[in-house]
């Protein structure tokens, strides 16, 4: 007997509070949808302009337009108080699909090295393939080894010679970092994700929105000399669509030592 009117008094407890609840009115912070408040504990909460706010129920908040800014707001500052830490930086480009054996693999390390040596901070992308050859040389050289990197399905992942590294998750975001402060941008044989990055900076350059005294290096001719002929040809001499000084902002070389002639002669950017 005891036990029956003890479970009575549960079901009597219970009905009361959800008849409570039913009653209590709509505080005025939380926007209309009364039904899903009565029906539902909300644990998120977006709000409106006027500082009105309305649970939040599916599954992934992350893709939540909100959210996402400040995600992205979140990237950046981390991103800069990481590159603030830096000096004398130096970042290379290249193809993430380029193996030990290849010739610019061994180049780019090649001139890493030469960069720890000089007590430059080298930064890449910190995958593999040119990336990781960058990371390498400096990191077997004793010098700075940084990877600013981000998640992508394939060949993109952190090569295991990076010291320091950020991650992130938006690719804008991560540009932005790469181009932020270094003094010298050298950029090996790549694909569109280098091209991508190339133009970025020449477009900074020549904008005036970069110093014109920061070099943007390409190291090969056979693989770089095809692609400014044609800007030579095609948008400077017959399209006109870039001015005549332009084709100057691009330093071609063939070796690591002429490449490090280049980056001795600039000058450390700050913040």
């Amino acid at each position: 007997m005891p036990k029956k009117k003890m479970k009575s008094n549960q079901q009597a407890n219970s009905g009361n509070r959800k008849r409570f609840a039913k009653t209590l009115p709509q505080p005025s912070w939380t926007g209309s949808n009364k039904d899903t408040i009565n029906q539902h504990r909300a644990y998120r909460w977006i709000c409106d302009q006027d500082d009105r706010c309305s649970p939040y129920f599916e599954d992934d908040f992350t893709e939540n337009i909100n959210w996402r800014i400040f995600r992205i707001m979140s990237e950046f500052v981390e991103g800069f108080e990481f590159l603030s830490q830096l000096h004398r930086e130096v970042t290379f480009f290249g193809s993430a699909r380029l193996s030990p054996r290849n010739k610019y693999y061994k180049m780019a390390r090649d001139l890493a090295a030469l960069c720890a040596k000089e007590k430059y901070t080298v930064i890449t992308g910190g995958g593999p393939g040119i990336m990781e050859a960058a990371n390498r040389g400096a990191f077997e050289e004793g010098g700075e080894s940084v990877g600013l990197n981000i998640s992508l399905t394939e060949e993109q992942r952190k090569n295991k010679y990076v010291k320091k590294s950020k991650g992130f998750h938006y690719f804008f975001t991560r540009k932005v970092m790469l181009s932020a402060s270094a003094q010298a941008y050298v950029f090996f044989p790549g694909g569109f994700g280098t091209l991508d990055e190339l133009f970025e900076v020449v477009t900074l350059i020549q904008t005036g929105k970069m110093s014109s005294d920061v070099p943007v290096i390409l190291v090969g001719s056979d693989f770089w000399e095809p692609l400014l002929n044609w800007i030579k040809h095609e948008l400077r001499d017959k399209h006109e669509t870039i001015g005549k000084e332009d084709i100057s902002i691009l330093r071609l070389c063939d070796s690591p030592k002429a490449a490090m002639n280049i980056i001795n002669a600039t000058s450390e950017r700050v913040l």
